[in-house]
């Protein structure tokens, strides 16, 4: 079995005293391939070196919203996105949870990170918290030529359904392994099988298994065994499923 972590962060300085030996860990678990996600320029160059190091790491640069608050320069997406190892624009979109947000300083670079990604022709992975609508809306908006995935799906089945009929794909993280899990559990259940992706957004939500300890992408197989589990499916066939379908998405 192989699996693939659509979305880590491992330059994360969770990871400083032991990012070598936890990719090794990940490794000798199954967990072959990941994607390393930047959220703003620091993060994505360190994506790139992280993924120019080893050959089954790949790269998504972009503009977290929560950077997006304030006025930023997006040039340096341009520049990283042209090392190949480099499959995708993100993460990117809208988060209204916290205050002292600019609601239209992050809807503005939202569209301008997905005109890039066209530009490119490159997918996109999209963060969206409390802010669904306007996301949507958005989406409706502005065709994406290469294809979007909803990274750390937490919403209601409702907005699963709309994001499928946009030809999106949906990336279930570990909280679907939590106790209060009702909305992503449903979603698994009715995302059609090649829109469906697996992830750890490490190191944050850990699964309910680890509670309280750092992420790490060897933790993604947990969330497989409960995805297999709700769409009463094996191990094998998820880990099949999911991989074909992260390395679709992000043409590798």
């Amino acid at each position: 079995m192989i699996f693939f972590d659509s979305h880590a962060h491992l330059c994360d300085e969770a990871f400083d005293e032991d990012r070598e030996e936890v990719i090794q860990k990940c490794f000798d678990s199954d967990v072959k391939f990941i994607t390393e996600i930047g959220y703003s320029e620091e993060t994505s160059k360190k994506a790139v070196e992280l993924a120019n190091k080893y050959e089954t790491i790949f790269a998504v640069v972009g503009a977290h919203p929560d950077e997006c608050n304030k006025d930023i320069n997006l040039s340096y997406i341009r520049e990283l996105a042209q090392n190949k190892k480099v499959v995708a624009i993100g993460e990117i979109g809208l988060d209204y949870h916290y205050d002292n947000l600019n609601k239209e300083n992050q809807k503005k670079y939202f569209v301008e990170q997905i005109k890039i990604a066209n530009e490119l022709n490159l997918p996109i992975s999209i963060h969206s918290r409390d802010a669904d609508m306007d996301m949507l809306e958005i989406l409706k908006q502005n065709k994406i030529n290469a294809g979007f995935i909803m990274h750390c799906f937490s919403s209601s089945v409702e907005v699963a359904k709309e994001i499928i009929k946009l030809d999106g794909y949906i990336s279930i993280s570990g909280t679907v392994t939590f106790k209060n899990a009702k909305n992503v559990v449903e979603v698994v259940k009715i995302v059609p099988e090649d829109r469906l992706l697996i992830e750890t957004d490490c190191p944050y939500l850990a699964p309910q298994a680890y509670r309280g300890k750092r992420n790490d992408p060897s933790y993604v197989i947990e969330t497989a065994k409960k995805v297999a589990e709700l769409r009463e499916k094996t191990l094998e066939e998820i880990a099949e499923i999911t991989m074909g379908n992260t390395m679709r998405i992000y043409k590798i």
